[in-house]
């Protein structure tokens, strides 16, 4: 039986702890329970700052249980794009701290004993087309001599040891990627903020945050909370007035679709995938998929649409493209599609900062499993004036454009039709070409 709308990840999940209710005021609130959120409570909580978060739906609704669940922590541009965006000691900042902000990932899993299937399985980035490959061959070279951050290149005739096709050029290999379950992550989150003793209340929107003398004044549909301190933590999700507009018109959601195949036999995810690896490919497209913690599923993910779209027609549209890789799926049969929202910006960078005394952290665009909890922290530390909050990515900027107000990103329709007849098209003619097709 299909379920589509739910994400495979929520099947079977235990219900979250009692919740708390509104207090009056606090010293620190937090706008959003996801990851950024609740990591943001664990820092500022054990740091004996007294914390309420706040989520519009139930902590983790959004990308933080609804994500593909792969882990990896480097910046999405290459260094030298990066470079050129921001500066050479920001660029070089940013892929030194990828390390980093693994450890602290992984310490977080481990410190907190948060059961979330975690697996360090390494990740690889595919080559669409010969271009493609020669590219990520001088990235590699570029990180490698001039980064801590390491990666491997994987030659074509290398690629049957990690997954059967005959489609990419080669590819790269990051050895500590992995992948975990996002629902339970978030779960562990959420349990570790509420035993550091963060108050969190879920179904509680605010609309409107209010600067007084002493510190803040949010408001909902009914209560109101004072705080001496703001940190807004909804990246995709964000919506509402002051310095939540201005931070929707420079983070915009961008809709991600996934689809989970019905268990598979073992026999067969062996021959697809002998490598057990997160996949991802460097195609317009921007697939990316994964054997489930079980080892029975194939999740696969992408870019279905970059606007809302049904999710019939999106689960559709990632099945082909799932096929296209691996025809041996052609009979099988889809359990779950569901989609949610990553938060983008128009510097593929994610940031940490405030505007009007209100801090921030968010902008992951596609990559927040690892960077949002970190940043979270980095965001809390900040908020509470400690220097462990100094980062490179508040080196980085959020920037907007002329065209987006916020709130509807209008702008993903006209692009969506761009991507799929101009961009799309291109690729799969050069990959043709390539292939002698």
């Amino acid at each position: 039986m299909s379920s589509y709308g739910q994400p495979y990840w929520w099947d079977g999940q235990p219900k979250p702890p009692r919740l708390s209710a509104l207090p009056d005021r606090c010293d620190l609130l937090i706008i959003g329970a996801g990851y950024t959120g609740l990591s943001a409570a664990i820092t500022a909580a054990s740091n004996g700052v007294d914390v309420c978060v706040v989520d519009a739906q139930h902590p983790g609704f959004g990308a933080s249980s609804r994500n593909g669940g792969m882990c990896g922590a480097h910046p999405r541009l290459s260094l030298a794009a990066t470079s050129k965006q921001f500066g050479e000691k920001t660029a070089r900042g940013l892929f030194n701290e990828a390390g980093i902000a693994f450890e602290y990932f992984e310490g977080l899993i481990k410190i907190f004993k948060i059961n979330c299937q975690y697996q360090k399985t390494g990740r690889i980035q595919l080559a669409w087309t010969r271009a493609d490959f020669e590219a990520q061959k001088k990235m590699a070279a570029d990180m490698n001599r001039d980064t801590e951050f390491k990666v491997d290149v994987v030659e074509r005739d290398e690629l049957p040891a990690h997954l059967k096709t005959d489609h990419y050029f080669g590819g790269l290999f990051y050895e500590q990627h992995g992948g975990l379950q996002p629902r339970r992550f978030v779960d562990g989150l959420l349990r570790t903020a509420l035993q550091t003793g963060a108050s969190v209340v879920p179904d509680m929107p605010i609309r409107r945050i209010q600067k007084t003398v002493s510190g803040y004044i949010a408001e909902t549909d009914g209560p109101t909370i004072r705080a001496e301190k703001v940190l807004v933590a909804t990246n995709g999700y964000s919506k509402g007035a002051g310095a939540m507009r201005w931070l929707s018109r420079r983070v915009f959601p961008l809709p991600s679709y996934i689809i989970a195949t019905e268990p598979l036999p073992k026999s067969l995810i062996d021959h697809i995938a002998p490598g057990r690896r997160m996949m991802v490919e460097t195609r317009a497209r921007h697939s990316y998929w994964r054997v489930s913690p079980d080892g029975k599923r194939i999740i696969w993910g992408g870019r279905a649409a970059i606007r809302q779209a049904d999710l019939e027609y999106a689960a559709a549209r990632l099945k082909a493209t799932m096929t296209e890789i691996w025809p041996d799926l052609w009979d099988v049969t889809l359990s779950h599609a569901w989609k949610g929202n990553t938060g983008y910006t128009f510097s593929n960078a994610p940031h940490v900062g405030q505007v009007g005394g209100v801090h921030y952290a968010a902008g992951y665009c596609g990559g927040g499993v690892v960077i949002a909890p970190y940043l979270g922290m980095k965001a809390a530390f900040q908020a509470m004036g400690d220097k462990r909050g100094r980062t490179a990515y508040s080196n980085t900027e959020l920037t907007t454009r002329p065209y987006h107000l916020g709130g509807f990103p209008w702008f993903l329709e006209p692009a969506d039709r761009w991507y799929n007849w101009v961009v799309d098209g291109r690729q799969i003619r050069q990959a043709q070409k390539d292939r002698g097709i």
